[in-house]
């Protein structure tokens, strides 16, 4: 559809499309109706009259037979009678009658057309058998009533059928017949005008009442659209007033945890970034304050200055990578890498971190993997799991990195015997800014923002990463990411 006619449908009410509806619904139905009267009322009005005119033909045939109508057809003075009353008859049916003789001639026609001619149709000749005949043509313009005349009997006639010396032949064009009175259209019309004014009437009241639900949906909408996200749509009318609302309050749900997340988000990021810049002003402040200092003492002050510069760095560095991947269209750089090489590496920076706190840290390849990945996202994303599991361990503890891989996914797998997560707290490890235990994790440098970004890192790879833990016993993270990446943007 063009925006034009988009346009133009949103500026129709859908009471519109259902009065329509109705109307269709009660007016199709009326219009059949009337069809099959028209049609029953036709067949039954040539039903009556063929009936009447067979009726009327046996009449006229009787008395043709007692008047010996076919020796003396051409007596006008004994016939006469008959002839006005064969008139007459063709008259009161708007038809044709013609009598035949038993050579198949026209020896009268109330038309005064076609008297002595010869006529031969299948009606006539099987009306010279004795039995009446009618037949309606194929278009059921007219229809034949054919009788036959009998010889009068004089005397005892050992013949049980009487011989026939004429027939008696009617034509009734149905024309006329078919056409319904003009009395009955008027008043069905009529009748059927009033019907759908009364269903307008109807069809607009229940559609003003069937739309009434989705008005006070509409109505509490327009709340929730002004900000109000403490609005609740409590619409259940129907199952389907019901199915929006609920889906809307889920939303609304939705958009208030993100404004929730929103908020803690930039009281996290300014306390974050608060904390080291107090803590250089208080070394500062200090030094200033002291009147000719030991040069080691200035030393270790400085020495201080620079660890908490350099975390408010890596603070505003994890904020702008999470920044960068959080756009609608975040910029990753796909090529086929070799996903045994990328762990090696990993693992071969750690390994003196892993040994400074005298912790195991091996790795176990199933099979050689290589998959469509950004090299510098994902390698920060193993990074980060790796890096996690040596810091929060405990002393001579281990770290064990597995890789496999099926005919679709591939499978790294982090795990360590350290402290582990409690488990209510599991459900928020993901979350910006979270530390189970804050004090531990600023002491190791942690900005609470390596799991974030490591979960945003691997849903861009339209992959998983599921969290296992028990504390006091240890942690496993595993990580499973298509081997082919598919541009989604794309399709």
């Amino acid at each position: 559809m063009s925006t034009t006619g988009r346009s133009w449908m949103r500026h129709i009410s859908m009471k519109l499309p259902l009065v329509l509806c109705f109307l269709l619904v009660t007016f199709v139905p009326l219009a059949i109706q009337t069809r099959a009267l028209s049609g029953y009322f036709r067949q039954e009005v040539i039903a009556q009259n063929r009936i009447e005119a067979q009726n009327r033909c046996l009449i006229l045939a009787n008395e043709m037979t007692d008047a010996e109508y076919m020796k003396n057809y051409q007596d006008q003075a004994r016939v006469s009678g008959l002839n006005a009353e064969l008139n007459s008859t063709a008259d009161i049916f708007g038809g044709r009658l013609v009598v035949v003789d038993k050579n198949f001639r026209i020896v009268r026609d109330s038309f005064k057309l076609s008297e002595g001619r010869t006529i031969v149709v299948e009606e006539v000749l099987k009306a010279f058998g004795g039995q009446p005949q009618y037949h309606l043509n194929d278009t059921k313009e007219f229809y034949y009533v054919a009788y036959p005349i009998s010889e009068k009997q004089v005397g005892e006639s050992t013949e049980n059928v009487p011989s026939v010396s004429g027939i008696l032949l009617m034509t009734v064009s149905t024309e006329k017949l078919s056409q319904i009175p003009q009395a009955v259209m008027e008043k069905t019309g009529l009748l059927q005008m009033m019907l759908l004014l009364a269903a307008a009437a109807l069809d607009i009241v229940f559609a003003v009442l069937l739309m009434r639900p989705f008005r006070n949906l509409q109505n509490q909408l327009k709340v929730v659209s002004e900000g109000n996200l403490d609005q609740k749509i409590d619409v259940h009318t129907y199952a389907e007033t019901s199915d929006i609302s609920d889906t809307v309050n889920r939303t609304i749900d939705t958009l208030r945890t993100v404004d929730q997340s929103r908020q803690e988000f930039v009281s996290n990021v300014s306390h974050e970034l608060k904390t080291p810049i107090t803590s250089i002003r208080v070394l500062a402040d200090s030094l200033m304050g002291m009147d000719n200092p030991p040069v080691e003492l200035y030393q270790e002050f400085m020495e201080d200055i620079s660890r908490e510069i350099d975390r408010e760095a890596k603070i505003i560095d994890d904020l702008l990578t999470l920044v960068r991947m959080d756009r609608s269209s975040p910029d990753l750089t796909i090529t086929s890498v070799s996903v045994n090489a990328l762990v090696e590496d990993v693992l071969r920076r750690l390994r003196p971190i892993a040994r400074k706190r005298n912790i195991e840290l091996s790795y176990e390849s199933i099979r050689e993997v290589r998959a469509d990945l950004d090299e510098v996202k994902f390698t920060l994303a193993v990074t980060n799991l790796v890096e996690n599991a040596i810091k929060y361990n405990r002393e001579e503890g281990w770290v064990r990195v597995s890789l496999d891989a099926d005919h679709k996914f591939f499978y790294i797998e982090v795990s360590d015997n350290g402290i582990g997560i409690p488990t209510e707290f599991q459900p928020h490890v993901f979350e910006r800014f979270y530390r189970v235990d804050k004090a531990r994790s600023r002491e190791s440098g942690g900005t609470g923002l390596g799991l974030a970004i490591t979960r945003n890192i691997i849903l861009l790879h339209h992959g998983a990463i599921r969290l296992k833990s028990e504390e006091g016993t240890g942690t496993t993270f595993t990580v499973r990411i298509p081997l082919n990446y598919i541009d989604m943007s794309a399709q």
